[in-house]
């Protein structure tokens, strides 16, 4: 009854993660389509740096894209690092998602040139897979550390995104977004469970 009811907890698991993914990634394709009917009238929702008023646009900037291509090219990953992320509880989930965005957000309200409108989620999409890479290392956990490695061996040349140089690309929220997932990793880090029998012993002991 115990397997059972662990099989049915990770099944429950799997099902959220794939539902909250797919609804996110839905909802990106259904905003791009208002956007796009609409003249691109959602876009002034993007970042545009060191506005005050603009620090309202960090969290909606990252649902918001810059045509088919961009949504594209950030659809699978967002829906595989998501999808990993949220197996871990979708509590925790959104926080690190929260934590990702928003320090993403602020960090291209600084430090991006100036009049320039950032939007798109590759920002998030940097964070997570950092939260991935590292999570293991802060956690302790050798699976999450040979899982982080797959992921950097498969996903690692976007890393290259972080860097200056590529016209009409937002190297600051990859920047800090990679930023945010580091943080994330180290504010959701989870702490080890002693074994049976190992707890610490009594004082005077």
């Amino acid at each position: 009854m115990l397997r059972s009811g662990r099989a049915g907890a990770g099944t429950g698991r799997v099902k959220a993660a794939g539902a909250v993914m797919i609804g996110w990634v839905a909802l990106l394709w259904v905003l791009l389509g208002v956007d796009e009917a609409t003249g691109e009238s959602l876009n002034t929702l993007g970042i545009t740096p060191r506005r005050p008023g603009e620090l309202l646009d960090i969290i909606p900037a990252a649902f918001l894209h810059g045509g088919v291509a961009h949504l594209l090219s950030n659809t699978f990953p967002l829906l595989v690092l998501g999808f990993l992320v949220a197996l871990g509880g979708l509590r925790r989930f959104f926080g690190i998602v929260l934590t990702i965005t928003v320090v993403s957000g602020l960090g291209v309200w600084l430090t991006a040139p100036a009049n320039s409108v950032t939007i798109g989620a590759s920002g998030v999409i940097f964070g997570l897979l950092a939260f991935l890479v590292i999570t293991g290392f802060v956690n302790r956990r050798a699976w999450e550390v040979v899982l982080g490695l797959v992921i950097l061996a498969v996903y690692g040349s976007i890393l290259l995104g972080a860097l200056p140089g590529n016209p009409g690309v937002s190297w600051q929220a990859h920047a800090f977004g990679l930023v945010g997932g580091v943080l994330a990793a180290f504010l959701f880090r989870r702490e080890r469970r002693p074994r049976p029998g190992t707890g610490s012993l009594p004082p005077g002991l």
